[in-house]
């Protein structure tokens, strides 16, 4: 595999290894393991309300929904909105 890296993100990625005493191989190799941990359960995510949406489930209605957004931060946060099966 090879990965492109601006410049400028090199040279602080070069700096970064010097200081750590790791390479930049493994420093990389850390940074993508970091990411993919970090943003793989979105995709899962977006996969499963598209099963559930093929599905024919009611799902939850959009004032459902904005009801609970408003209500995030107040005292009596509302509870998540379940699907109507």
């Amino acid at each position: 595999m090879t990965v492109r890296i601006p410049p400028e993100v090199n040279t602080k990625l070069d700096a970064l290894a010097r200081r750590t005493k790791r390479s930049k191989s493994y420093l990389a190799g850390e940074a993508i393991a970091s990411f993919v941990e970090r943003n793989a359960w979105q995709v899962e995510e977006i996969q499963e309300g598209l099963r559930e949406g093929k599905s024919g489930a009611r799902g939850v209605s959009q004032g459902e929904v904005e009801k609970r957004v408003r209500s995030w931060g107040m005292t009596k946060e509302l509870k998540r909105p379940r699907s109507k099966s």
